[in-house]
């Protein structure tokens, strides 16, 4: 595996290999990688003959500071990872690299029609303004042919196909689905700051999601989250249900009743101070 830290060197070697026919693949990452991210790797050596995947903690989509100084920094075992999962180049940026100008510096909003005022932007105001300002800054320096997205984040790959559409990117978009831990956790960087109990305990989220997935079209939707809240509220007494929803999947908007549309159950938790995402896509 190659690792570069320079655009200049990056932008180089990608030109090479797309020169010789080479079908490029992306995917981006924050790095304290686990199973999840090294699904996405997998994915990408079965779509593209290059697997690029970067490392960079982005600083912009952090709207608490403290948040941005507790993610978890693992680098040299995710170099281990990255190497046994057959990733070709790691790019490992400076905030320099990535922001020429300064993080702070002043840029022009995105368009992204609301989507990013809903859910985890209500309560992250300016999340999503960085992550998609920092997806197209290092789609504009690695160009590939294949972006890599994880289910996971089910707003944000939202986010990230509404700001491709904006720009006409040309690139293609393929999702891969969640890893959970054996108890049924959404595999997240953001675990390892539980404590085991607690951890262990999580598994709890989505079980009430797989409940009301089960109960679909029985009883109005109302009832069934408000049913599953309860049930959290009782079983997980020291967590905090920031939203539980199902909701139209294209859009975000909540939808009362079951009909034909795509759909996706969504929720956050705070648990430990540690927020939890997770979500079931429901067909129509």
């Amino acid at each position: 595996m190659l690792l570069f830290k320079r655009n200049s060197d990056l932008n180089e070697y990608i030109a090479k290999k797309r020169a010789e026919g080479i079908k490029i693949g992306f995917v981006p990452t924050m790095g304290a990688l686990h199973a999840g991210h090294i699904s996405l790797i997998k994915l990408c050596r079965r779509d593209a003959g290059l697997t690029v995947c970067s490392i960079f903690v982005n600083p912009t989509q952090f709207n608490d500071p403290s948040d941005y100084e507790k993610y978890p920094n693992t680098l040299p075992t995710d170099v281990d990872l990255l190497a046994e999962a057959g990733c070709d180049v790691l790019f490992l940026p400076t905030i320099t690299e990535i922001y020429p100008e300064g993080a702070g510096a002043s840029k022009s909003p995105i368009p992204l029609d609301g989507l990013d005022q809903q859910l985890e932007g209500a309560s992250r105001p300016g999340h999503f303004q960085g992550v998609a300002q920092v997806v197209k800054r290092l789609l504009d320096l690695v160009k590939p042919d294949v972006l890599i997205l994880g289910q996971k984040d089910f707003q944000q790959v939202l986010i990230i196909k509404k700001m491709i559409r904006h720009f006409q990117i040309p690139v293609e978009i393929i999702q891969g689905a969640i890893i959970r831990e054996p108890n049924g956790l959404a595999m997240s960087s953001r675990n390892v700051r539980l404590s085991r109990d607690a951890r262990e305990r999580a598994g709890l989220i989505y079980h009430a999601l797989k409940q009301i997935q089960g109960r679909l079209g029985t009883i109005n939707n109302s009832q069934l989250l408000s049913e599953a809240e309860s049930y959290l509220t009782k079983e997980l007494p020291d967590a905090q249900v920031d939203y539980l929803i199902v909701a139209d999947a294209e859009t975000l908007q909540p939808l009362t009743d079951r009909d034909n549309r795509p759909a996706v159950l969504l929720i956050a938790v705070w648990l430990e101070g540690v927020r939890l995402l997770d979500n079931i896509v429901l067909m129509s």
